[in-house]
C-alpha cells in the first residue's frame, strides 16, 4: 500500500510532459470555475419548492397544509415557500441544512412515509427534530421575515404584544417555542409538557 501511493505521489509531484504550467494553471482555474457553477445551480435549483414538492410525500402532506395558511395566501401577497422556512439563507449554514437533509433522501429511497398513514404515525418525530433545528439556531429563518425591530406591538393583540415585547428584551424563547403548528398541522401533543 505504502509503494502504490509512493508512485501516485511521484505522478502528481513530476511536471507535465505534454501541457505547460501556464496551460495547467488556466485549465484549472476554468475547470473551477465550471465546478462552481455546477455545484452552485444544482444547489439552487434543490432550494425551490417546485423540487421539495416534486416528491408526493411532501406535495400531499405538508404542502397541502400549508395552503390554508397564512404563509401562503394573504392580503400583502408575500407568500413564504418551503425553502424560505427550512432552509437558511447565508451559504455556511445552507450548505450544513442541505448535508443534514440528504439523509432525508435514505426516507424516499426506504419509503418511511410514502403513505398517510406511515407520514402520520412519524409526524411527531419530524416535527420534534425540525422544531429543535429552530430552536437551536434561534428560529433564524423566522426572523428572515420577522423583525422584532419592525413590530408594532400595539396593532397586535394584547397578549402577543406582551410577549413579544418580553422575549425582545429577555431572550427567553425563540419564534418556535410558542409558534409550533403555524404553517403545518400539529401532530398529537399529548405528553408534551406545557402544552395544552
Amino acid at each position: 500500500m505504502g509503494a502504490r501511493l509512493q508512485a501516485y505521489w511521484r505522478v502528481l509531484n513530476r511536471p507535465s510532459a505534454h501541457f505547460s504550467l501556464g496551460f495547467l494553471t488556466v485549465g484549472g482555474f476554468v475547470a473551477g470555475i465550471i465546478f462552481w457553477g455546477g455545484f452552485n445551480t444544482a444547489l439552487e435549483l434543490t432550494n425551490t419548492e417546485t423540487f421539495c414538492i416534486s416528491c408526493h410525500e411532501m406535495r400531499d402532506n405538508v404542502y397541502a397544509e400549508l395552503q390554508g395558511t397564512i404563509h401562503f395566501s394573504n392580503r400583502s401577497g408575500v407568500r413564504a415557500t418551503c425553502p424560505d422556512c427550512h432552509v437558511p439563507h447565508e451559504w455556511t449554514n445552507k450548505i450544513a441544512r442541505k448535508t443534514q437533509a440528504s439523509k432525508e433522501l435514505w426516507g424516499k429511497i426506504f419509503r418511511t412515509i410514502d403513505t398517510p398513514e406511515k407520514f402520520a404515525a412519524k409526524r411527531r418525530e419530524l416535527a420534534e427534530h425540525e422544531w429543535a433545528r429552530l430552536k437551536a439556531n434561534d428560529s433564524l429563518e423566522c426572523r428572515n421575515c420577522h423583525d422584532f425591530a419592525f413590530m408594532d406591538f400595539t396593532q397586535q393583540s394584547p397578549r402577543a404584544g406582551k410577549a413579544h415585547e418580553r422575549f425582545v428584551t429577555t431572550r427567553e424563547k425563540t419564534c418556535i417555542d410558542c409558534h409550533k403548528g403555524i404553517a403545518h398541522t400539529l401532530p398529537d401533543m399529548s405528553g408534551v409538557p406545557g402544552w395544552q
